[in-house]
Formats: C-alpha cells, structure tokens, sequence
C-alpha cells in the first residue's frame, strides 16, 4: 500500500493542480541548475548528495538532506544515462524510486520498500514527477529536485507537510 501512496496521491491532487507552469529545466536534455556530481555533495539550491552507491541501479539510493535554500524550479541531473527508449509525458513508465524530503532527507515513499517497480502515466502524476522523467532513458537513474509548486503546493499529503520540496531517486525500468 506504501508504495502506492505516492500515485494514489498525485492522482488527485494532478486533476487539481493542472499541468503547472512547465518553467523548470529541461529534462529531456538532462540539464540541472545545479553542479557537480549527487554523489560528491549538493550546490546550495541544488541536488542534495546521494546514499551508498548511486551508480548502482540495481540497489536504492537516496538523497540526503539539501543545503541552503531549496530551489524554485525543477531541478534534474542524471546520475547514470540509459541506452534505451526515452519516457514521453504520454507513456506509461515503470520505476523503481525513493522520495524524501529536501529538508531533512527523510524518506516518505519507495517502490524499493514495496518489492518491486510501480508503473503509471506520466500524465496521472503531479507536474514536477512528470516533467522530470520526461526525457530520461530506460536503464537510467535520475535525481528529480521538486519544488512546492510543481508537486504539492502548500497541502499536507500524508507524510508530506505543505510547502515541502520533494527530492526523488528515480530508476526508469520500462516504457509501456
């Protein structure tokens, strides 16, 4: 049922908040405000550093608390680029991901905990979820940094409180 959550959820609350602004980075082309590497340490603003080995897509990573203040937009930065198909927003992907929180690391979803990907329409799940898998290739692992506006806004959802930045490991494994 955990590992649900993160779709049920974004189910709803997507039908209410509409596509949204479409003003982060550019996905597709793995581009990310932030640099250097997840695993070396976070840029203030950027993509937090990563647990264990987060090369290993066949193991979970996830990211640890940011530093300074979140960012405003989508951020997105490969850690490992995939060879194979890239996700449209019209797909339905299979991934393996955790999600926790960019203030202080802690874990509120993953298919990992759950025993196995989830698979889903881009187009059923909040706009950052989305336009961050956008563009990612089969066998890639992503970290996807979320702000408010493009994921839950200032509503709490469960273990997410309002106002949250989301900062998501994903494993894209499929396209169906």
């Amino acid at each position: 049922m955990k590992r649900t959550l993160l779709v049920a959820v974004a189910l709803v609350l997507a039908a209410v908040a509409g596509c949204g602004s479409g003003t982060g980075a550019d996905a597709g082309a793995g581009a990310t405000p932030s640099a250097g590497s997840p695993a070396a340490g976070p840029a203030a603003g950027g993509v937090p550093p990563l647990t264990g080995d987060p090369t290993d897509v066949t193991a979970p990573s996830q990211a640890q608390a940011g530093t300074g203040q979140p960012p405003a937009q989508l951020v997105t930065e490969d850690v490992v680029v995939g060879q194979g198909p890239a996700a449209a927003l019209t797909d339905t992907v299979q991934v393996q991901y955790t999600g926790t929180l960019y203030a202080n690391g802690t874990v509120f979803d993953s298919s990992w905990s759950g025993g196995g990907p989830i698979a889903f329409p881009l187009n059923r799940v909040v706009p950052g979820f989305a336009q961050g898998i956008e563009g990612m290739q089969v066998g890639g692992r992503r970290v996807i940094v979320i702000p408010p506006d493009l994921g839950y806004g200032d509503d709490t959802n469960g273990p997410i409180p309002g106002g949250s930045t989301l900062v998501f490991v994903v494993d894209l494994v499929g396209i169906r």
